[in-house]
């Protein structure tokens, strides 16, 4: 039996990964190798590793676990979890393996869905981003877009202009703005295009303009698209974890749920901000929390 079994390859599994094996602690995790973040070419605001990609980061990550043999990792999908007759878990993986552990620590991210524009998926991670402080920098004082279904237009629409005085809204016929937020955006100097959006338009990754249903045509040279989060396995529905209102799983400040021996961490228990280096910090966390409680329950 390990002392913890991780749920997701991420930052912040293999954050807590490493915490744990420096702890001492038998670690298995279990990576199915479909990170949110894959289309994106490069991420920033980690500290040292500033540009990297999520390829690089990952090997980097998998280098410095290496160093300690009490971690293993095996790639592929969870797909059922069940607590012990005698505590701790035990899970079975899409290959028919099973293992069991004193603890399970979630890190399985978020799902992303976009809005359904034909397009999108060919600019997404390229110049087409979903978090200005991930990539606002690389284009910054550009003609920007924001693509966006959301009820937070309006805020997500303030954030961005710090970036770029020169932006447009769609809300892709969506009628998600107040009559004062138009007034204020159009004060700052923000159009708001309501119309439907056929399809987005460009070459090699590198979105040029935005064609509405009318036909109307829109230049731009970057963006941002606002894509629906929810969490990605049931497993935490399952074993009945709380979730807060922001459809997170609830957790302490050590990452532990509701459920004795159950941990969260990462974006699927945070959900916003989301950041490979808050991530990451969220996973280490965690894992004191769980050796924390392993050492109480032995001591």
């Amino acid at each position: 039996m390990f002392d913890c079994i991780i749920i997701g390859g991420g930052p912040a599994g293999l954050s807590a990964a490493l915490v744990l094996g420096r702890s001492l602690r038998t670690v298995l995790i279990f990576d199915q190798g479909r990170p949110r973040h894959a289309p994106t070419r490069h991420s920033h605001g980690f500290l040292t590793r500033d540009g990297v990609s999520p390829a690089e980061f990952r090997r980097f990550a998998y280098k410095d676990l290496s160093a300690y043999p009490s971690v293993k990792m095996i790639n592929e999908e969870v797909v059922d979890v069940r607590q012990g007759a005698s505590g701790g878990v035990e899970v079975l993986s899409s290959t028919g393996k099973q293992a069991a552990a004193r603890t399970l620590l979630l890190a399985t991210g978020l799902k992303e869905t976009l809005p359904q524009i034909k397009g999108l998926d060919s600019f997404y991670g390229q110049s087409l981003f979903s978090c200005p402080y991930c990539d606002g920098y690389e284009i910054r004082g550009k003609k920007l877009v924001l693509i966006t279904e959301s009820m937070n237009a309006f805020a997500t629409a303030r954030i961005i202009q710090h970036w770029s005085k020169d932006l447009v809204l769609c809300t892709n016929g969506h009628s998600i703005l107040t009559l004062e937020q138009y007034r204020i955006l159009g004060s700052k100097g923000i159009q708001v295009r309501d119309q439907p959006i056929h399809h987005l338009v460009g070459t090699e990754g590198k979105i040029s303009g935005v064609v509405f249903t009318n036909g109307d045509q829109l230049y731009c040279e970057a963006g941002f698209v606002t894509p629906q989060l929810s969490q990605p396995s049931a497993i935490c529905y399952k074993l009945g974890c709380q979730m807060n209102n922001k459809g997170a799983i609830q957790t302490d400040d050590f990452g532990r749920t509701n459920i004795r021996w159950i941990y969260a961490s990462g974006d699927s228990s945070v959900v916003s901000p989301t950041q490979l280096i808050i991530a990451a910090g969220e996973g280490s966390r965690a894992a004191i929390g769980i050796n924390m409680d392993l050492i109480q329950a032995d001591f």
